[in-house]
């Protein structure tokens, strides 16, 4: 169906926005701290996401797009970048209000290292495959600027919320990589999948992720600061 990918577009946001209302959580307050740092991340991963279909490291399945492109790419890929981000600061700002636990500082630390250690290791050895080696680049470089250079003091919330948010990214990109709706070039990544997703995927919906939440945290502190 034509509609396919814009439909799972559409019910990826649909209960966020609803929910957003909610007097306890008010996240529709929050709005205004989420567009800036949505356009300037969303800016970063099209022109990567430009690059990547050139380049033949993915491409979509016409029979499930409505056909609509813009520099290249289907309507439908550009909301992605949308409406995921907005979902998950979604489950950010509840997990931060309903659950006052969280890691300690070590423990975060711990899993940031480990993460940037296993981010070089894999880029060296598939520094040939685009997809793995631009994925885990950017993902080592924004932890190490956030832990080591900014010193965050969110990373252990945002590792909470990044977890719960497997839920639906299990559920999203199990539509999308199984229909099939993207279809990937497995010359340009490892070749291991999680039932029909790329290994990567993970580790590129955490840079995703890292950088919105990263703007959101930004842009909602200035504001405080400011008053």
């Amino acid at each position: 169906m034509k509609y396919t990918y814009l439909i799972i577009n559409v019910l990826t946001i649909f209960f966020p926005v609803v929910l957003s209302f909610d007097k306890r959580v008010a996240f529709a307050k929050s709005w205004r701290f989420i567009w800036p740092g949505m356009a300037l991340t969303g800016l970063l991963f099209l022109f990567w996401d430009v690059l990547f279909t050139i380049h033949g490291v993915w491409s979509f399945n016409d029979q499930y797009i409505t056909g609509l492109k813009f520099i290249g790419l289907p309507l439908e890929e550009i909301l992605f970048f949308l409406t995921v981000p907005f979902a998950c600061i979604f489950i950010y700002a509840c997990l931060n209000y309903y659950i006052k636990w969280q890691p300690s500082n070590a423990i975060t630390r711990a899993i940031s290292n480990l993460l940037i250690g296993i981010s070089i290791t894999l880029l060296i050895l598939n520094y040939t495959r685009l997809y793995t080696a631009v994925t885990f680049s950017l993902l080592a470089v924004l932890l190490i600027l956030l832990l080591h250079y900014f010193r965050v003091d969110w990373l252990n919330r945002f590792y909470m919320a990044y977890v719960v948010s497997l839920i639906p990214f299990y559920i999203v990109n199990g539509l999308l990589t199984a229909i099939p709706v993207v279809l990937y070039n497995d010359a340009q990544n490892m070749g291991v999948r999680a039932g029909t997703i790329p290994f990567e995927d993970h580790f590129y919906s955490m840079a995703l992720l890292l950088m919105n939440v990263g703007f959101f945290e930004y842009f909602k502190n200035r504001k405080k600061l400011a008053l």
